[in-house]
């Protein structure tokens, strides 16, 4: 493992004005979100709206990928490729992933959508990846270890019948798209490296109706579908170690105190 960046003032303040700025961009594109519109067009409104701010979207031509933003549907684990081809209908969950480049810094969340009147086991897997994000981000203090991250989200994931993908994780962020730590959200109790003040990171946990493992398409190299093509939802935050706890960076709904 490389070496975890501790960020100084300077780029505390940038990173936080572009962890706000993705979490405008996601509440934005929520009104576009209704049966009939399809996911090519969402992606154009949220790729306006962030140009029209000053920043650019992270995603776009990074390693290839085409889009401003990621739109995963129902079985898409992450990594949807937004197109005019995906229509939104009734009883579809997505989950919409923005980052933004502000004045050259980054700020990086998601969160889950639904059109229409959707299955009560969607809606209880969108509630337990909710829960899962927010006992990760009660972790996030300093002096405790990244593993506790990833333990209490997979206990509780489990004990509610569902499961943790493993091959994609959290990961530092800020002055670049991905940077260390890797945040895993299936982990041993007290492993990991010790989180430090100005340490920044996101926290994504994406919970499994059934099998925890992905399927990358072959034929894009990007979209990753659960093995068994039941549903998959996730949230993230971007979230600052504090000197007595944490700060959710992309929190624009006052959801999480500062500690």
């Amino acid at each position: 493992m490389g070496k975890i960046l501790i960020k100084t003032p300077e780029q505390i303040e940038g990173i936080r004005k572009s962890a706000k700025l993705a979490a405008q961009a996601l509440d934005y594109a929520g009104q576009f979100v209704k049966e009939g519109v399809n996911t090519e067009y969402i992606d154009d409104k949220i790729d306006e709206f962030i140009r029209s701010h000053g920043a650019i979207p992270a995603t776009k031509g990074y390693n290839g990928y085409p889009k401003s933003s990621c739109i995963s549907l129902n079985d898409v684990i992450c990594h949807g490729i937004p197109s005019k081809q995906t229509i939104l209908k009734s009883g579809d969950i997505l989950n919409i992933d923005v980052t933004t480049i502000l004045d050259g810094y980054y700020g990086d969340t998601s969160r889950m959508y639904t059109v229409g009147k959707i299955s009560s086991v969607a809606d209880e897997l969108i509630d337990v990846a909710l829960h899962c994000l927010d006992l990760g981000i009660e972790q996030v203090k300093p002096g405790n270890r990244f593993g506790n991250i990833g333990f209490v989200i997979s206990r509780y994931a489990k004990a509610q019948g569902f499961s943790v993908v493993y091959e994609f994780c959290g990961h530092g962020v800020g002055v670049e798209f991905h940077e260390e730590p890797q945040v895993d959200h299936a982990s041993r109790r007290n492993s990991g490296p010790e989180m430090r003040p100005g340490m920044i990171f996101t926290i994504e946990p994406m919970i499994n109706e059934g099998k925890p493992k992905a399927s990358v398409d072959k034929n894009d190299g990007w979209t990753a579908r659960t093995i068994d093509n039941k549903l998959s939802a996730q949230f993230e935050h971007t979230v600052l170690v504090t000197a007595t706890g944490c700060e959710v960076l992309t929190d624009i709904h006052n959801d999480y105190p500062i500690t």
